[in-house]
């Protein structure tokens, strides 16, 4: 996606040196644009854990270039695999992405060759997650499309929650894909972007992006959404999810469950976009199998920002007051309107979600 009108992906090799991942520190935006290198496992996995990469198509095809650099260190596989795997819990492209280096690689004969699968398995995770949000984009263009046709030439109001962009994902992203294919078909559209604390993906992440693309967009608190819904101001609620259930129950960043009751109550669609590696072909009961990340109470009681050229961060809460940090909520699948796909839009349920992907059918 667009940087200065330079396209980039999240991730890639490094151009003259293919032994190191070249990625970008979502940690610095939207105030600086930073190139960082990675050449080791534990450097891949402190990039996952840190959040330097985030998002769930995004940690899925690093760890995918995490085993490569494992394989090429000559690490112990199953090192690499739980080196990586205990660095997020909640994304189930992580492990996704593992499963499929460990089978691919132990296909291979010689060392040279198990490098050689390993390489191509994780450029084949990266691609492959950008071409199935490059679909998403085309089969949630319809649902942007019908509501503008309704609009009278006014732009479609789209809510999203945290970052479901491009920056989530290797390209085009989950939850932006159908706004990006629609300005580009010239369909007249405005995103309200939520703040989403803590960390403030949404205000710091998907308004930079949505700014380089040119989306007109509008960042808000992240209470506010209600009041636009009971104003009219929202026509479709759009967010992505860092796992699935195979019966459409949706984890995702704190706060989406609240967004859904908001749209629910007010009759306003809600649609999660994801590609079919964020769901977990496992779990049937999303409240009680999904596993909640806590992170470090630091990201509550502090927030940083840009002063003078440089950042800087403030707390927020007395010194000594407690935090809870929960990352995720899981929303029902009762109040979830569709999901949009890369092979398309499908019912929140499991008769809908295995039709429509039947080789992974329970």
């Amino acid at each position: 996606m667009n940087v200065a009108g330079q396209h980039y992906r999240t991730i890639w090799l490094k151009a003259n040196d293919p032994e190191v991942v070249q990625l970008i520190d979502q940690r610095a935006l939207p105030h600086r644009f930073v190139i960082e290198e990675v050449g080791t496992v534990e450097q891949m996995a402190e990039a996952i854990r840190d959040m330097h990469v985030r998002g769930a198509g995004l940690i899925g095809a690093a760890a995918g270039y995490g085993m490569y650099l494992g394989m090429l260190a000559g690490m112990a596989l199953t090192a690499a695999a739980e080196r990586l795997r205990a660095t997020r819990p909640t994304a189930v492209n992580l492990a996704w992405a593992i499963e499929r280096q460990l089978a691919r690689i132990a296909s291979g004969g010689t060392v040279p060759e198990k490098v050689s699968l390993a390489r191509e398995t994780a450029e084949a995770i990266a691609n492959e997650d950008a071409e199935h949000c490059r679909q998403i984009g085309i089969h949630g263009l319809q649902l942007l499309e019908r509501l503008a046709r309704g609009k009278s030439g006014r732009p479609v109001n789209v809510l999203t929650h945290c970052n479901a962009g491009w920056l989530a994902f290797v390209d085009y992203g989950s939850a932006t894909a159908p706004i990006y294919a629609a300005h580009d078909r010239g369909v007249p559209v405005h995103v309200w972007v939520d703040e989403t604390r803590p960390r403030n993906q949404g205000a710091k992440l998907t308004a930079w992006e949505l700014g380089e693309h040119g989306v007109p967009h509008t960042v808000i608190a992240d209470n506010t959404g209600g009041h636009l819904m009971q104003r009219g101001e929202v026509d479709l609620v759009l967010v992505g999810t860092d796992r699935t259930t195979y019966t459409g129950d949706v984890a995702n960043k704190i706060g989406t469950y609240l967004k859904a009751l908001a749209a629910k109550d007010n009759n306003v669609p809600f649609y999660v976009a994801l590609p079919s590696s964020s769901f977990d072909w496992k779990m049937r009961d999303g409240l009680a199998e999904i596993p909640i990340e806590q992170r470090g109470p630091e990201e509550v009681k502090h927030a940083d920002g840009w002063v003078a050229g440089e950042m800087v961060e403030v707390r927020l809460t007395p010194e000594k007051t407690p935090a809870a940090n929960y990352g995720f909520d899981v929303t029902p699948r009762r109040l979830i309107s569709g999901l949009i796909t890369e092979r398309g839009i499908c019912q929140p349920n499991e008769k809908s979600i295995c039709a429509m992907f039947p080789e992974h059918a329970p």
